[in-house]
């Protein structure tokens, strides 16, 4: 694993939009094409992820290819945010997502001194939510609004979509 540069945003960017949105994301569990169309996010903001000093994406490659990414994100207060895990669909189910998490918690804490993870998922998501768990997260109890009204973050085929916030002790 490597943390992104600029020169890997349109591999990072299809890479995300295939794990994510349409039919392509469809192959994997992980998926949220049945809640949103659109897109997950754009090359602009995965710019400025990549350029910010408090957050790093890290990839995942099978030789050549981009295969997984996820983002790690320094909240201040030894707090640091998870998010944009994505696996290949075709290869999910193979261990490499909890890879993924052990890499970005490592970073967190070696990186940004974080004690503690925290991550936001879209509540009508149970089977993640749950997986997430398994992996020794926990629902804190708060929720946080869903962005309905940007097209930045995809298109809702439902009004309801709401994040819950998810933590771990590191």
């Amino acid at each position: 694993m490597r943390p992104a540069t600029e020169a890997d945003i349109p591999a990072l960017h299809a890479l995300v939009e295939s794990a994510y949105r349409g039919e392509s994301a469809k192959r994997g569990w992980t998926h949220e094409a049945d809640l949103l169309g659109g897109q997950r996010t754009d090359s602009e903001a995965l710019a400025a992820v990549i350029a910010d000093p408090a957050q790093v994406v890290l990839l995942a490659e099978e030789g050549a290819a981009l295969i997984g990414c996820v983002q790690i994100a320094d909240k201040g207060g030894a707090c640091a945010y998870l998010g944009m895990l994505t696996v290949r669909p075709d290869l999910q189910s193979a261990g490499l997502g909890r890879r993924l998490i052990e890499a970005a918690e490592a970073h967190a804490r070696n990186a940004f001194a974080a004690r503690v993870m925290q991550m936001t998922v879209i509540k009508q998501r149970g089977e993640l939510i749950d997986w997430y768990v398994r992996r020794g997260y926990a629902l804190s109890g708060r929720e946080a609004p869903f962005p309905l009204d940007d097209a930045r973050f995809g298109l809702p085929k439902t009004r309801d979509l709401v994040f819950v916030v998810l933590e771990k002790r590191l």
